[in-house]
């Protein structure tokens, strides 16, 4: 079997400046901080579509658009974070776009947007011959972490 695959990558110079905390953490990390965030989908079929492509990347704005909205300039938290009260009380205030998941950090963020690209995938048809396979999500150019389907 053939398996084909395509990237999309949104980088760092596209302005996912995210902030968020892992409240876990006894080190650094447990305090507010962000990134540029940049995220890379690798999508797989084994059938090519009538143009000849795995994904037509035009048809991803939809995509862009909510990765812009859930990471461009906010503040996301995990729904468990002890002090959620506190920083939801910024976003009333006016002071932050407050995002709150299941959970926060690159393998967390990889997680959400696998399952919400996946499902917009089954959406618009595209799925089952088109499948989201990986996500990475960087916060700089040491660090990532993602997620792909086993």
């Amino acid at each position: 079997m053939t398996l084909y695959f395509s990237t999309k990558t949104y980088g760092h110079e596209r302005g996912l400046s995210c902030c968020f905390r892992q409240w876990r953490d006894d080190g650094h990390c447990r305090f507010v901080h962000g990134y540029a965030l940049a995220v890379s989908l690798e999508f797989r079929a084994t059938e090519l579509d009538e143009r000849g492509w795995v994904m037509g990347f035009g048809h991803l704005r939809p995509v862009r658009r909510w990765l812009e909205e859930t990471f461009d300039h906010t503040l996301c938290i995990a729904e468990d974070d002890p002090e959620r009260a506190r920083l939801s009380a910024l976003a009333e205030a006016g002071l932050c776009q407050l995002r709150v998941l299941p959970a926060v950090g690159c393998e967390a963020f990889a997680r959400h947007v696998l399952e919400h690209v996946s499902a917009w995938l089954r959406e618009r048809g595209l799925s089952p011959r088109v499948t989201l396979h990986r996500v990475e999500v960087r916060e700089h150019g040491a660090n990532s972490a993602g997620i792909a389907l086993a």
